[in-house]
């Protein structure tokens, strides 16, 4: 095997390049003695392989590589390793017949660690989260994304409270990266042209496991200065600029996969910011198989799905048009270039409408097969969000369904969380399907939980205030710094909040009465303590002023000790937050979390959840596993914060505070821990991301791949006969008209007659169904197929329409429509027509 370093290491010490480059090791420990071993000074300061190789000094390689002992170990991690790698997986086991070839996976960020900071928040933390699920089920995914040459900023909180925002460089050689090579061996690059220039493009890889995230650079000496930053900063710059990144993503990603010989069955678009990828799909199958653009939709669609985090319209990307044309107008799509207004009309609410703006959402969802949120209440939000795109449709028909987000448990757990599991469940539990861990957990006793927890909190403590000394250090308050072993308690209850400080996360609302908190945290023999962090996006400025008040909150001399804000929020601060809590809160304003998981990596640490009901949380809570905010309604007049704000200080005061407090004999909280054993039994499992990759697999990812397939055999003949039907249904829909419908009573139920002109489209292209809203508004709507039954005579293409129903419902409850229907199509996401009963 090569070993590709940086840095020439010893002989017999290369497979420790291989190692350092698998980022496996930010979720998998077992080979962090030996990194221990090869410097512990690096290793205790970054925990990062990567930097432990090219930081240690080459004498003390040297002295390793005539270490027989540490020889023998390295070897034995390598064989183990290779031996996890090569076992069978959930996927082979339990779909052995499934032949999915290749999910290409696009998003704008990736969060796997510190040792790769390309991610700003949820959206990327989610889509680190995903390729370790699917390096651990043995799902057959890459990723595709950007390397950022600064990626988003660092933060840093200045005497006066006020947050600075720092933008540190990174070097390609100093992350665990590797150029990926074309054919010929040579390091991948190729270019896309843009308009007066072309952009070259470098490719980089990750190791994560099993799979492989595939990062574009446009840092290349060769390119201008302007286009030397499109991979400059995550989200920067104006809307040229983010309009580029998002081309190199979806476009230049493409084009990157196809050099390297893959061929995805199936495109996973992370957000609308990944639509254009779904576009150069379409043009490579069009100059393939020499297909027309509508018929190369039709073919590639079928394999594409599109995941929205979006709870509100004005979170899409939109392109004012002109600057969608100036960048499609060099032959950037290649040979068969896809016209601008093409694009343009597919992104537009109104396709027609030549003012108005490219939306990446709609035309994400005009490219794909399939639509989903990410928990039930958000895939509510979304339909309503999307319902403009399906005139004259039911909003609950609009095509998008839910996948509530998981977190990659292994990454989120503590060393205490993982020994009890383990005792519990076993090592491989978080290798398979989820669902047997729940009585494992209830054979564990409340001491044991207890001890856990509570270990748990101290080791939280313990990194709290080294992290807190480092900052006040940096900012040359050396006298605080000297005080912070007396700052938190490490057996008082803990209680962390941390997100993007917006206006509409609340982050402030546990502040709304400042000496109502302060009062709390210093209840006599019942001290509570907080622990804040977050970061307001460098244009925020309301924002801003949120996190300054925590900061001049957590100054004031009775609360000191027991409230610290910890800058500079990231992954390595996020694992310890949620590692150390007794309990986490939330306040979003709903609906405005589209799901939120944050609180579910305190699940399998033994952390409880007081959340909004809002996001997952919303499906989740039962007063067993925690404690909720809100009624459960969406609300928008004044003072509705103030009533969420008392109902927060009252739960924590009269149901949270004594639950933690009271203790039995055994000075075990009975009551908190019985929150405890339901929370991890019921919900660890549930909000991972082996149910969600499940879900993904076997809802989206194989029928949409099947669908592919299907499509595209024979040289797309399936796309070019659905192709030459909807230009069929775009000449001939508007003649489709009813004649007569009639009902009649018949037994307990009626009987309705519909007559319907299908004018120039066979009748086996149309669907007829009986419709009815759901009785009293709730449950699910009747839809009826109604049968084609005798020709009408005197037409040419006449029919009468028969169905019968049950029930004692009005007739007048009842219409019929009339959908197009074609085998294998999906209605109305594929085609939106419908024609309602007058």
């Amino acid at each position: 095997m090569a070993y590709i370093t940086v840095r020439p290491l010893p002989k017999g010490l290369e497979p420790l390049a291989e190692l350092a480059l698998d980022l496996r090791w930010s979720w998998s420990h077992g080979h962090d003695v030996l990194w221990c071993r090869v410097s512990p000074e690096i290793w205790e300061a970054t925990e990062n392989p990567w930097v432990v190789l090219q930081e240690v000094s080459r004498g003390r390689l040297e002295d390793l590589a005539r270490d027989a002992e540490f020889l023998e170990e390295l070897r034995h991690l390598v064989a183990a390793r290779s031996r996890e790698l090569s076992d069978a997986t959930w996927y082979s086991r339990s779909h052995p017949r499934a032949d999915l070839g290749c999910v290409a996976y696009f998003s704008m960020e990736f969060g796997l660690g510190e040792a790769l900071p390309l991610y700003a928040g949820g959206l990327g933390i989610l889509a680190g989260d995903h390729l370790k699920a699917a390096s651990d089920l043995g799902v057959p995914v890459v990723g595709v994304g950007l390397l950022y040459q600064e990626g988003y900023f660092r933060q840093m909180i200045d005497s006066g409270g006020a947050q600075q925002e720092a933008y540190p460089y990174n070097d390609p050689a100093a992350l665990p990266v590797v150029p990926a090579l074309a054919a010929n061996g040579s390091p991948l690059r190729f270019a896309l042209s843009l308009p007066g220039r072309r952009l070259g493009l470098r490719v980089w890889q990750a190791r994560v496991g099993r799979t492989t995230l595939y990062l574009l650079d446009s840092n290349d000496p060769l390119n201008g200065p302007f286009d030397r930053g499109i991979t400059g900063k995550l989200y920067g710059g104006g809307p040229e600029m983010r309009l580029l990144q998002e081309i190199v993503l979806g476009i230049g990603g493409w084009r990157a996969l196809k050099a390297l010989g893959i061929h995805p069955e199936v495109c996973h678009l992370n957000e609308g910011h990944a639509a254009f990828a779904a576009l150069a799909r379409a043009q490579s199958f069009m100059e393939e198989h020499a297909l027309s653009f509508d018929e190369a939709m039709w073919a590639t669609r079928a394999g594409n799905v599109l995941t929205t985090h979006t709870p509100v319209a004005a979170g899409f990307d939109v392109f004012a048009p002109a600057l969608v044309e100036k960048n499609f107008r060099a032959p950037l799509l290649g040979t068969s270039r896809i016209p601008p207004e093409k694009v343009l009309a597919m992104g537009r609410r109104n396709p027609l409408d030549p003012g108005e703006p490219l939306n990446m959402a709609y035309l994400a969802v005009r490219c794909s097969s399939a639509v989903n949120a990410v928990s039930r209440l958000h895939g509510e939000v979304s339909r309503r969000l999307l319902a403009n795109l399906f005139p004259r449709w039911p909003v609950r028909e609009v095509p998008v369904e839910h996948v509530t987000n998981g977190v990659h448990v292994p990454s989120w757990d503590s060393a205490s969380a993982d020994r009890i599991w383990t005792r519990a469940c076993g090592k491989g539990r978080w290798l398979g399907a989820p669902e047997a861990l729940e009585n494992a957990i209830h054979a564990l006793s409340d001491a044991d939980l207890w001890a856990f927890r509570s270990e748990g909190r101290r080791e939280l403590v313990r990194y709290a205030r080294e992290r807190l000394a480092a900052q006040l250090g940096q900012r040359g308050e050396e006298e605080e710094a000297a005080q912070v072993s007396r700052v938190l308690d490490p057996d008082a209850l803990t209680i962390g909040f941390a997100r993007r400080f917006a206006e509409y996360k609340r982050p402030n609302l546990l502040l709304t009465e400042p000496k109502r908190l302060a009062r709390l945290l210093d209840l006599p023999g019942r001290p509570v303590q907080v622990v804040v962090a977050g970061k307001a996006h460098p244009a925020d400025e309301q924002g801003k002023e949120l996190v300054r008040a925590w900061v001049e909150f957590v100054h004031r001399p009775e609360v000191r000790r027991r409230a610290v804000f910890l800058e500079d929020y990231d992954m390595a601060l996020a694992q310890k937050l949620v590692e150390g809590v007794d309990l986490w809160i939330n306040t979003p304003r709903r609906p405005w979390e589209a799901c939120g998981t944050s609180g579910m990596k305190v699940l399998v640490n033994g952390g409880l959840n007081l959340s909004e009901l809002d996001g997952w949380w919303a499906e989740a809570y039962q007063p067993e596993v925690g404690w909720a905010l809100g009624d459960g309604a969406e609300h928008a007049e004044p003072g509705w914060d103030a009533v969420e704000a008392d109902q927060l200080y009252r739960m924590l005061e009269q149901e949270v505070i004594p639950a933690f407090y009271d203790r039995g004999q055994q000075g075990v909280p009975a009551a908190w821990v019985a929150r405890m054993r339901a929370s991890m039994a019921r919900l660890a499992p549930r909000f991972s991301t082996n149910r969600m990759m499940g879900e993904y697999l076997e809802r989206l990812y194989l029928p949409a791949a099947h669908a592919f397939r299907s499509r595209s055999e024979r040289g797309g003949a399936l796309a070019r006969e659905l192709a030459r039907w909807s230009t069929l249904l775009d000449a001939s829909w508007e003649e489709v008209r009813f004649g007569g419908v009639r009902a009649n009573r018949e037994d307990e139920g009626w009987r309705f007659e519909a007559e319907v002109d299908a004018g120039g489209i066979p009748p086996e292209h149309l669907r007829v169904e009986l419709y009815a809203e759901p009785s009293g508004g709730a449950g699910e709507p009747v839809l009826e197929p109604m049968s084609r039954e005798e020709r009408i005579a005197a037409t040419s293409n006449g029919w009468v329409y028969r169905a019968r129903v049950q029930g004692s419902r009005a007739a007048s409850d009842y219409t019929v429509r009339i959908i197009p229907s074609h085998d294998g199509v999906r209605v109305p996401i594929e085609e939106r027509r419908i024609t309602w009963q007058r």
